[in-house]
């Protein structure tokens, strides 16, 4: 795994910065501390910090072709390559290392712009070819790498892993972005192809970027999605539990390939311990499983690792975290770049630490949820849509919004008694009640916490935008493939993926996704809802395909997820710091939210009146965000640094 960055002069051929773009690289040395390459030439320049996993003798980037007119910095690993690599020397290609990187360079010679379709893995790559005076942006299907790129004012193109490469630069437009602004506190992200900044976006997920010297900046092209469709009469169960155990068993064995020290996360959930015991089939070694213990036994899940671990004999190393383990708040908005909500962000970067004392490579289990329909939302989703379906939304809405306006809130009980909660989402359509139930602040609860000021500058711009615009690409009619693909493209990029990334590569650990490889992704789209979820059972499939090889208690209780206490926490050790931090200057002086509201959430919250942990951890987050990004420019973000929606 590896941290790329560089500049691209859109208008001719000047000498770029050497200073600067060395600054750029030297700010992602986490990602790649092994190796450090830089390239100038006329118009161009390419930085890259690796980290060794694959050639580790000659796999050194920039990697160029033979004549040196293409160059290419890249992050990643294509599982393929091997097979890529026969294929292009009976063509007639040369190869001079052994790593994946030099099959990028030969591909695109080979096939161009179509080479991305023929990788498989996780990718994020920058490739500049002299002779045709274009810089080739690539970023893998399901959005495993980020990439982050800015057309500056000075008519070049600035790009990096991690956006503080691109906050190193002082042609950087940071003024926020009001919209996203919004997905944040409504997700606990900023969606792609947003940033926090109006002048710096995201590649998107399976998307390519091409920029040719004076031309105009085009817009991103997809050059691949997934289909939920069923073609053709379904398998059997027991025919799709075999077949999913030789797909899964291909991916896990590509993504074994490795020079350095190789393990697996084993959370003690159904995905991390259906890839340790795959791994375990495919290795003569005893596998390395690196698990979280937590001191308090609500968010705890070790005993059941310790049942998989010693199952297969793994070295299962394993470390406890304090249940008051809140230390990482400020580190991680530095890491982090932009505000993130996601509080499993502390255990994970604890994982990833305890993980990189033992090994280099970890396999991960994420992915699952989304492809074989695991989260409870899902089927609290189905059950919705079924009444739903009994009513036209002309009746739903006027019916059920009263309902879910006068019903009183119960955060207490479990959602589905949750009566007003139940009522808002049958008074909206399919799309934007999934919208309303993965929100971490209701589209409600935002405009109430917003300014004036705020929302006048959101133009009438809401987060169901984003799902709208997903939702409009599906091609699907069933409500669960609806649902599958909207976080696909959503919760999976922009907070999972996003999430381990920064924790693993905080700790120069590559962690790769058996679960995320495309050609299984694509195989699941296409089975039948009845294979996922069945009554009130989700993963139904792999469940099944994994009773010979994981315990009954690990394949079927109930899901725990990788939780921290923050309602605790912020009545608790935690109490004075929420109020400093959302009461305090920081939030006050940008002039964005409303003084009463903030002061309500405290309140309320910490008098045991209502559970608003999510939206004070959001909120904690964003000042912390907010501290971070002044003191990287020397100057608070404030009233002035709003921008106003394009």
């Amino acid at each position: 795994m590896c941290g790329i960055a560089g500049i691209f002069d859109l208008r001719g051929t000047r000498e770029l910065p050497r200073e600067l773009v060395g600054r750029m690289n030297d700010a992602q040395f986490h990602r790649g501390p092994d190796e450090g390459g830089l390239h100038f030439e006329p118009g161009v320049a390419l930085a890259h910090r690796r980290l060794s996993i694959i050639d580790l003798a000659t796999g050194q980037q920039p990697l160029f072709n033979a004549d040196g007119s293409v160059g290419v910095v890249f992050n990643g690993e294509i599982y393929n390559y091997r097979e890529l690599a026969a294929e292009l020397e009976a063509l007639g290609h040369v190869f001079r290392t052994r790593s994946d990187t030099e099959v990028i360079v030969h591909a695109w010679a080979a096939w161009g712009e179509a080479c991305v379709k023929r990788f498989r893995g996780m990718f994020a790559f920058a490739l500049h070819d002299r002779a045709r005076a274009t810089l080739f942006l690539a970023r893998d299907r399901l959005g495993v790498k980020p990439l982050y790129y800015a057309e500056l004012a000075d008519g070049t193109l600035a790009f990096g892993s991690e956006l503080k490469a691109l906050m190193c630069h002082p042609g950087l437009d940071r003024r926020i972005d009001p919209c996203a602004v919004e997905e944040y506190f409504a997700l606990g992200y900023v969606a792609e192809p947003r940033t926090i900044f109006l002048g710096a976006r995201k590649l998107g997920p399976g998307e390519t970027l091409c920029a040719r010297r004076g031309q105009a900046l085009p817009e991103p092209r997809a050059y691949w999605d997934v289909r939920f469709a069923v073609d053709g009469p379904a398998p059997s169960l027991e025919d799709a539990s075999a077949e999913l155990l030789e797909r899964l068993r291909e991916s896990v064995r590509l993504r074994m390939i490795s020079e350095v020290p190789l393990g697996a996360f084993l959370s003690g959930g159904v995905d991390s311990s259906a890839v340790v015991a795959t791994m375990a089939g495919l290795s003569d070694e005893p596998v390395n499983t690196c698990s979280i213990a937590f001191d308090d036994p609500q968010f705890d899940e070790a005993a059941f690792a310790r049942q998989v671990a010693g199952r297969y004999r793994t070295r299962h190393h394993v470390e406890t975290v304090k249940s008051d383990d809140f230390d990482l708040i400020d580190h991680l908005a530095a890491l982090y770049d932009e505000p993130y909500a996601d509080s499993s962000a502390i255990p994970t970067w604890r994982v990833c630490q305890l993980a990189r004392k033992h090994v280099t490579v970890a396999l991960s289990g994420d992915g699952g949820d989304e492809s074989f329909g695991g989260y409870r939302r899902y089927r609290l989703h189905l059950m919705e849509e079924r009444l739903r379906g009994a009513l036209p939304l002309g009746l739903r809405r006027p019916l059920f919004g009263l309902l879910g306006r006068v019903y009183p809130k119960a955060d207490w009980a479990p959602r589905v008694l949750r009566g007003k909660t139940t009522f808002q989402a049958l008074a909206r359509d399919s799309v934007q009640a999934y919208c309303h139930s993965v929100s971490l602040l209701r589209e409600e609860q935002r405009r109430a916490l917003f300014s004036p000021a705020l929302r006048a500058s959101l133009g009438g711009y809401r987060a169901l935008e984003v799902f709208r615009r997903h939702a409009a690409r599906a091609d699907t009619d069933d409500a669960l493939a609806l649902v599958q693909y909207l976080d696909l493209k959503t919760y999976l990029v922009g907070d999972i993926n996003t999430k381990v990334d920064r924790a693993s590569m905080a700790h120069s650990l590559e962690v790769r996704e058996p679960l995320m490889d495309h050609p299984l992704v694509e195989w699941l789209a296409g089975l039948p809802r009845e294979l996922k979820v069945r009554g009130g059972e989700g993963k139904v499939l792999l469940k099944r395909a994994f009773e010979p090889m994981l315990p009954h208690e690990v394949l079927y209780r109930p899901k725990m997820g990788f939780a921290v206490p923050l309602a605790r926490w912020f009545r608790g050790p935690l109490r004075q710091r929420v109020r400093d931090a959302v009461l305090g200057e920081t939030l006050a002086a940008t002039g964005w939210f409303d003084a009463r509201q903030l002061r309500h959430l405290v309140e309320a919250h910490q008098s045991g009146a209502r559970d608003y942990s999510a939206p004070l951890w959001s909120l904690l987050m964003f000042e912390a965000f907010l501290r971070n990004a002044g003191a990287a420019s020397g100057a608070l973000p404030a009233r002035a640094a709003l921008g106003e929606v394009a």
